[in-house]
């Protein structure tokens, strides 16, 4: 599996809302911090705040798009992207967009998230000419 066939995996689990298909893809030092600026440190506190969006948002749909890739080695992998989602939460359709950034470590042959931050969009985006 390479780095953006993680990519693919991570997005389908998430829509899965399932966090036995999700696990296998989250390194257990994993650190996700949401829109809203909460931090979520470890894999069992992880798993804790995933289940709670599957459980309160139904119907999810969530995808990355605009990936840029800071870094790729063998073992490590780093990239930003802008990332949409909606669903229905208390059957009233919510929706959501933002940018964020990710680490990926690879883990006997296996790349698994170590960080992900979600933020809002930048107002400017500037790259060196």
């Amino acid at each position: 599996m390479s780095p953006e066939d993680f990519i693919q995996q991570y997005t389908a689990a998430l829509a899965s809302q399932d966090w036995k298909t999700v696990d296998p893809l989250i390194h257990e030092s994993v650190v996700v911090t949401f829109s809203t600026g909460t931090v979520n440190k470890g894999k069992p506190i992880v798993q804790q705040a995933f289940e709670r969006n599957f459980s309160m948002i139904k119907g999810e749909h969530y995808s990355m798009d605009n990936i840029n890739w800071i870094l790729q080695d063998d073992n490590t992998a780093v990239y930003t992207f802008e990332y949409q989602w909606s669903g229905y939460i208390n059957e009233q359709l919510f929706s959501g967009s933002g940018f964020g950034s990710s680490v990926l470590r690879k883990v006997n042959g296996n790349w698994q998230l170590l960080l992900e931050h979600l933020g809002k969009k930048p107002l400017q985006t500037h790259n060196p000419a």
